[in-house]
């Protein structure tokens, strides 16, 4: 059979002696119409907390009471020889010095006959059993009663736990959390500390902060004791641990270990190589730093990003990163890419160009025999990118040709006005494109006609 406590003490229900209803005092006992009423048992509580003893009591016929004494006795001596007065209604001198301001009575008229009592800053030792002497006058002689039924009281170490509550976190916008310790208990206020531990393990105190302590008074016996940590979040603390410890009264301490998750978001970026050759594969990796994790999108502004078209990969989660892979990427591949993020309410977007870099055969045209004193025009040109150079020679002669026939356009035209016989012979296009070079050969005829010339003697011998 256990002792009722209030809840108003252990859960956090207001609530006062008018709350307890008749069963809840207990069973009655009586001996010679002296009656007493509680839960006679055991209750067990937690160290630093506090109890409440319901008991309401009756006198016999001819007895007028004027006090209240309350008893402690160890649990070990079950006839209680060598009792401790822990409360007195009028007395305090005799009251043992561990209990004095420690004791309250909750119904102060008598003539209420409520003998229920009250005991805060709870230590083990405070562990016995408690009984009631009621002090008064019998047909006008001073008298006394004490009732045999006890109450039976345990103190362990403290469980509980204070209670954290943490609102929503956003990194620059000023925060709030709130640490409410254990049990209503009155009169035993706690020194409340906050300790956050960070990615490298070492605990400290939170500093660059504000921190309130405050107590609300909810009934004459009753309070809450509230302690608030005002900070701004970073990055830098989420996931990380914040800790409230309270210390009550006779190094009792217990705390609440709490994760802290803080929304922040981070810069855009994008990894990889946005220069590949044709017939390579392109892969391109968009991530932000943020939490919760960021939804990632790849969108191209030329190209139909589309897993059935072999431009696939992970091109959208909510992750916080995608990857963007196209296999055997060709020319019209270049062009430029959007990642998109969106974190929460926040949108994100970071644009890069692609280029493919490639290379076709290259091309002579123009004819490649010319009548002299005609011009020479041949145009030899590589589709590529970036834009090869091209350079023209002619075997035999090491200088370049003529201005204008090395550029850097994938283009350049040989132009040789009023040629001559010598013109005749190899020419050379060589296109740089990257680290490769490439060569084509032709062969340029000049055509001529001179006048007839007569060669001998005219005159003769008969």
């Amino acid at each position: 059979m256990s002792v009722f406590i209030w809840a108003a003490l252990l859960s956090s229900v207001t609530c006062s002696s008018a709350d307890i209803s008749a069963s809840a005092w207990g069973r009655q006992h009586c001996v010679s119409g002296y009656c007493v009423t509680l839960n006679e048992g055991e209750v067990t509580v937690e160290a630093g907390l506090c109890v409440v003893i319901p008991c309401s009591f009756r006198t016999g016929d001819g007895f007028t009471p004027k006090h209240l004494a309350w008893y402690k006795c160890e649990v070990s001596e079950p006839r209680c020889g060598n009792p401790i007065m822990i409360f007195h209604t009028n007395n305090s001198i005799k009251v043992q010095s561990g209990f004095k301001g420690r004791v309250s009575f909750l119904e102060h008229d008598l003539s209420q006959n409520n003998c229920s009592i009250f005991i805060n800053k709870l230590k083990q030792s405070d562990s016995g059993s408690y009984h009631l002497r009621v002090i008064g006058e019998l047909n006008g002689k001073p008298d006394g009663f004490s009732f045999s039924p006890r109450v039976t009281v345990y103190v362990k170490g403290l469980k509980l736990k204070p209670t954290v509550m943490i609102p929503t976190l956003t990194e620059g916008q000023q925060a709030t959390l709130t640490c409410t310790a254990p049990g209503l208990c009155s009169g035993s206020v706690p020194q409340i500390t906050w300790t956050w531990r960070g990615a490298g393990g070492t605990e400290s105190y939170i500093t660059g902060n504000s921190t309130d302590f405050k107590t609300e008074n909810l009934t004459a016996f009753t309070q809450r004791h509230i302690s608030t940590l005002t900070f701004n979040p970073s990055a830098k603390h989420h996931n990380t641990n914040v800790t409230c410890m309270i210390s009550f009264t006779g190094e009792t301490i217990t705390e609440e270990t709490s994760t802290l998750n803080v929304n922040y978001l981070k810069e855009v970026k994008i990894s990889g190589v946005t220069r590949v050759k044709e017939h390579e594969s392109l892969n391109l990796t968009c991530s932000v730093e943020s939490f919760p994790p960021a939804f990632i999108v790849w969108k191209s502004l030329t190209t139909n990003i589309n897993p059935d078209n072999g431009t696939n990969t992970d091109l959208y989660n909510d992750t916080g990163s995608a990857t963007l892979v196209i296999q055997n990427v060709a020319a019209e591949h270049s062009g430029q890419y959007v990642c998109e993020a969106k974190h929460l309410d926040t949108f994100l977007t970071v644009n890069v160009n692609v280029t493919v870099t490639y290379k076709r055969n290259l091309q002579i045209t123009g004819n490649t025999t010319v009548e002299e004193e005609h011009v020479l025009n041949l145009t030899c040109s590589v589709e590529s990118f970036p834009p090869a150079l091209i350079v023209w020679k002619k075997l035999s002669t090491n200088p370049n040709l003529h201005s204008g026939t090395c550029l850097y356009t994938g283009s350049a035209t040989l132009n040789i006005p009023n040629v001559t016989a010598q013109h005749s012979g190899q020419y050379i296009c060589s296109a740089e494109h990257l680290n490769t070079t490439v060569t084509s050969y032709v062969s340029v005829t000049v055509t001529y006609l001179r006048q007839p010339l007569i060669i001998g003697n005219t005159t003769v011998k008969e």
